[in-house]
């Protein structure tokens, strides 16, 4: 469950770090950043958002 969370966190982080290069510049693609967070924080919320020991 930890690489679970782990993915979506990354595809999360990644998103968003591709929709803010495309507000400052258009790029081809720039629209699967949004399906990015999407997917990512729905890994998280499978996950239950938080890790226990």
């Amino acid at each position: 469950m930890h690489r679970t969370r782990a993915l979506g966190v990354a595809l999360t982080t990644l998103g968003v770090a591709g929709y803010v290069a495309g507000v400052a510049t258009p790029y081809p693609g720039r629209a699967f950043s949004v399906t990015a967070v999407i997917v990512g924080l729905t890994l998280v919320a499978i996950n239950g958002g938080v890790s226990t020991p």
